[in-house]
């Protein structure tokens, strides 16, 4: 069970990212009635003419990598912000907390799961690579 569990739950969150892409790229499920507020911001993002394509497109190529099982811990870090915004869409401006506690839900299980290959990223310090020396570094200074 112990390694079933995290394989199945990163698999239907993959599914999941992946057909909504592709939903996006290409319609093929009708889309649902949305509350007034949840209508207008869906719009706003379709007006500006690329934030629903490439979120799309984040979200098939993630998608696809959570199926494979491949880089994991780099697709749920880049979905991280897209399931924050599906937990608060479905929670303030279209009601529908079944999904959202879902998704939610499964992302903060699977970043536990692989919480080993984050340590690195979450120290405050860390080594530089070997053979790559800090003075070798420079920065443009200001005029």
């Amino acid at each position: 069970m112990t390694k079933t569990f995290p394989a199945v739950v990163r698999v239907l969150l993959g599914a999941l990212f992946l057909v909504s892409g592709a939903n996006k790229l290409v319609p093929f499920m009708p889309m649902p009635e949305l509350p007034a507020a949840a209508g207008s911001f869906i719009g706003a993002l379709a007006a500006t003419g690329y934030f629903l394509p490439l979120l799309a497109s984040i979200e098939v190529v993630m998608g696809a990598l959570l199926i494979a099982g491949r880089f994991v811990p780099l697709a749920l870090t880049v979905l991280a912000p897209v399931v924050v915004q599906i937990a608060l869409f479905h929670t303030v401006l279209a009601p529908s907390l079944g999904l959202a506690a879902f998704v939610l839900g499964a992302e903060i299980y699977l970043a536990w799961t692989y919480r080993a290959a984050y340590g690195p990223v979450l120290q405050a310090r860390t080594p530089v690579a070997a053979g790559v020396s800090e003075s070798r570094v420079t920065l443009p200074r200001a005029a």
